[in-house]
């Protein structure tokens, strides 16, 4: 490959082509190799419901950087990907798909429905996958996995068949989220809560036997229907007297008991609550603890049912508006007060949620989740950040057992029969032949689907081909690490950490590595009801791939949130600008050449700081990786390319390349470090800009194969050179000083000044010496006078202090006396005019009461400006004219 690079960086052009390369030459692809040490990650598997998002763009950039820099560290990495089949999301998504065909799904039927959603699943995943590799992410393609292919379908049975013969897995009735219209039980994570203005209604419930009654306040008042008790604390005083007696539930009529529990704050409101155990989660258990009734009042679609007397058939919300009516007017209702309260939607279709108790499937997790806290525990599992395992931990340490079925077609359908003829219930891989019960040989299959994180539960382990013992699950298993949002640490982490202890006896991966949401530059969460989400690949389109990762990882830490910028992406873009252009200086100075590694006594000091530098870059970076500090990581990159090596050692090189007839050993050593550094500075920044690192790196080293093959650098004691870092910061200062004091004083590049440096160190004054050359050119400047003491150095000099040394600049080398003269009396006449011009229109009565306030108030503070810059043009001028005379 020619040593050569386009006159401008195309990322259209390149990114592709690269791409299809690594595919190609499968450098993302594992495996088995037990003379090489693991490193495996499973990538978070996106649903199968549209396009990805910014929220995914993030995720995956972070995992990719992670795989590229331990690929380069010599691990045998595995990147698993693989997409969900997002049981509700998908459904919800075909059924809306078919409406507007006009096509009802029952009237399709099962069969149809799924082929149907099959088809959606073939078009939809191959769209992400397109989407991924357009963003660079080098994950193992040929161990691509499907929550529902063959394996994880095998996966899923033999765990939902092995929880049930243990125990764990039960069916019955409990509290559960219910959606009525989806019709279908949901899991938490499919609940949405949201702030709504609703009202407490204050409803009399009168004490059999007395003339007293309790004041029940309450949300939510269709739900009376089906209270079955009234709770009160067990030690409020005003109570105490009435536990055990009955109350009358108004509207039904029907007597129910008045209990005491815990569960009770006395201090809020009155004290004393309805309680409804079919209809509300804490209730349930209440009603467990006293024995009580569970009436379900509602139907699936969220109408009253038979057990609501006269309003059986009405909507819930029609019933509620027909009960406050009769509240009202049989005396019961006290009154109504305004009240903003949480409320659970529906995630997919928005519609708020009933809590019911239904007849579902289980999984009892008080023992399943006790591995799992113990993992953080002792240890074994870290969060980064750290503050996440508290919530893991409040999470698991008050867990409740596990609604696992779904009313719904498209997902793993529970493997569990029932006898035609006597109803048995026998669980098994297959259709049984038999009952066990009664003999019968005719079954049929139940027809709810598995919960979605049932199947993405096993995810790490049932993509590497458990339950079989394959040598994939033995070498790779357990992962390393997982890459994920805030928002599913309880739905999705703890299950798979509970799961994995359950059916491996080990954690699934030691790190669970936490970033937080992408949001827009208002801070608002991306939403399609905002319409303002970003694409992620117009983005790429538009700037390329390597500018959207930096900018997802510039200033990115673990846990937080992060506010996404189109000026920050341009940014990005001319960083990669900036690399490339600097590569191409480098690579046209080089080309041709026989560049010889120089000894150590012939490099300057400008080269050994150079090489210091990106010594400690190395040390520090590796750090900051390894503490998942990316965004750390990146600044320092970006900072050392931009700054040291782009702006200082390249410019500082320039003289020596440019008179290499003159010193060829200087000139051979300036470009053997430019090239060193701009191989090792690509090598640090390949893991988040991999595809502008990679086509430079092959035309620096067109040797080697691919710079993802190629080794991290690591850090080399011996090329610590602090002497001549000293030398190099002492220049650089000297040189921003020089500067600033030129745009100060307007002094125009072409006037070039003598620089007198008078320094005692004589270590410092010869490694000044040895860079004037190079100075001299980067700070304006004919020449760079380097002595001991002050002597041959005017008075008026401009002086530039820096440690153990100071630089002074003659002011008439740096002036020319009259024609700055006339300048400032210019200015001086033209202020004139402006200060009068503000003053008489803030002199103007007319204007000040008329204008609006924003453009008076700009006048004043344009006469303050103009006064301030008065006063040090006159002062100027008057110390110029001094030393003129």
């Amino acid at each position: 490959m020619s040593q050569k690079l386009e006159t401008t960086y195309n990322p259209k052009e390149i990114e592709p082509k690269l791409y299809e390369k690594w595919c190609e030459n499968k450098y993302f692809h594992a495996e088995v190799d037990r003379s090489r040490k693991p490193f495996t990650t499973v990538m978070p598997p996106p649903n199968i419901t549209g396009k990805l998002h910014m929220g995914h763009a993030l995720d995956n950039t972070l995992q990719d950087i992670l795989i590229r820099y331990k690929r380069m560290q010599g691990y045998n990495t595995l990147w698993v990907p693989g997409t969900d089949h997002a049981a509700i999301s998908t459904e919800v998504k075909v059924t809306n798909q078919l409406k507007e065909e006009g096509i009802d799904k029952k009237e399709l039927g099962r069969e149809k429905f799924l082929e149907r959603t099959w088809q959606w699943k073939e078009e939809y995943a191959g769209t992400i996958e397109g989407q991924l590799k357009k963003l660079g992410v080098s994950c193992d393609w040929d161990r691509e996995r499907f929550t529902m292919d063959e394996g994880c379908s095998k996966a899923v049975e033999e765990v939902f068949i092995k929880l049930y013969e243990e125990g764990y897995i039960y069916r019955g009735s409990r509290i559960i989220n219910w959606c009525p219209v989806c019709k279908t039980s949901l899991s938490d994570a499919e609940v949405e809560h949201e702030e709504q203005d609703g009202f407490f209604w204050h409803i009399k419930y009168p004490i059999v036997g007395t003339d007293d009654f309790l004041e029940i306040a309450t949300t939510r008042p269709e739900t009376m229907l089906g209270d079955t008790a009234i709770a009160v604390h067990p030690d409020d005083e005003r109570y105490k007297d009435i536990v055990g007696k009955k109350a009358i539930l108004p509207l039904v009529n029907r007597e129910i008991p008045i209990v005491a529990d815990y569960y009770v704050d006395k201090e809020f409101g009155t004290g004393a609550v309805k309680i409804t155990p079919a209809h509300d989660p804490n209730d349930f258990e209440v009603g467990k603890r006293h024995n009580l009734e569970e009436i379900n009042v509602l139907n699936d679609d969220a109408t009253i049912n038979e057990k609501g007397g006269k309003y059986a058939g009405m909507d819930r919300y029609e019933a509620r508006k027909a009960m406050v009516k009769d509240l009202e007017e049989q005396g019961y209702l006290v009154k109504v007060v305004p009240h903003s309260h949480n409320v659970g939607t529906h995630d997919r279709c928005h519609t708020t949620v009933e809590p019911m108790v239904k007849q579902q499937w289980f999984v009892r997790m008080e023992e399943l989740a006790k591995p799992a806290i113990e993992a953080v525990k002792n240890g074994d599992l870290k969060f980064v950040p750290e503050r996440f395992d508290k919530i893991y931990l409040h999470w698991l340490e008050n867990i409740r057992d596990w609604c696992i079925s779904r009313q719904i077609w498209w997902g793993h359908r529970i493997p569990a029969y029932y006898c035609d003829e006597c109803g048995e219930i026998v669980v098994s891989r297959g259709m049984p032949e038999k009952c066990p019960k009664c003999g019968c040989t005719h079954f049929t299959q139940d027809e709810d689907t598995l919960d979605t994180w049932f199947s993405s539960a096993l995810w790490p382990f049932s993509t590497l081909g458990w339950p079989d013992q394959t040598e994939d699950l033995d070498y790779f298993y357990p992962t390393d690490v997982l890459v994920t949002g805030y928002d599913i640490i309880f739905f999705w982490v703890i299950r798979m950490v509970f799961s994995g202890y359950a059916h491996t006896g080990k954690s699934p991966f030691h790190t669970v590595f936490i970033h937080g949401l992408v949001r827009d530059s208002q801070g608002r969460k991306m939403s399609k009801s905002l319409g303002n989400g970003i694409d992620p690949l117009e983005i790429i389109d538009q700037y390329g791939a390597d500018a959207l990762r930096m900018t997802l990882i510039t200033g990115n830490a673990p846990g937080n949130d992060m506010r996404f910028y189109n000026e920050r992406v341009e940014a990005s873009r001319n960083f990669a600008n900036k690399v490339w252009n600097a590569s191409r200086f480098i690579l046209m100075n080089i080309e041709g050449k026989e560049i010889t590694e120089p000894v150590d006594i012939t490099l300057r000091p400008a080269d050994c700081w150079i090489l210091s530098r990106c010594n400690n870059l190395v040390k520090d970076v590796t750090e900051n990786m390894d503490k998942f500090e990316l965004g750390i990581a990146l600044q320092k990159v970006y900072d050392f390319i931009w700054d040291e090596f782009c702006d200082w050692y390249i410019e500082l090189a320039k003289y020596r390349i440019y008179h290499a007839d003159e010193d060829a050993q200087s000139a051979n050593d300036a470009m053997w470090t430019l090239r060193e550094v701009l191989k090792k500075s690509l090598k640090l920044l390949h893991p988040f800009m991999p595809f502008v690192t990679e086509e430079i790196y092959g035309n620096v080293c067109p040797e080697e194969e691919s710079l993802m093959l190629s080794d991290w650098p690591v850090y080399d004691e011996k090329l610590n050179f602090a002497d001549a870092e000293n030398i190099a910061e002492h220049l650089k200062a000297i040189v921003k000083g020089v500067r600033n004091v030129r745009a100060e004083m307007n002094v125009p590049n072409s006037r070039k000044t003598k620089v007198y440096i008078v320094c005692e160190d004589e270590m410092l004054c010869k490694g000044l010496e040895s860079l004037k050359q190079s100075a001299v050119m980067m700070a304006a400047a004919n020449d760079f006078v380097i002595q001991h003491d002050k002597t041959g150095i005017a008075e008026d000099a401009v002086s530039i202090v820096v440690p153990d040394a100071t630089a002074y600049v003659p002011l008439e080398e740096l002036i020319d006396f009259e024609q700055e003269i006339e300048r400032l009396t210019k200015e001086e006449a033209r202020l004139t005019k402006e200060i009068a011009r503000a003053s008489g229109m803030l002199n103007n009565e007319k204007f000040v009461s008329k204008a609006p306030a924003a453009k008076v108030q700009e006048e004043r503070d344009k006469l303050e400006t103009y006064k301030q810059m008065m006063e040090q043009v006159k002062e100027r001028l008057e110390g110029l004219k001094a030393k003129q005379s």
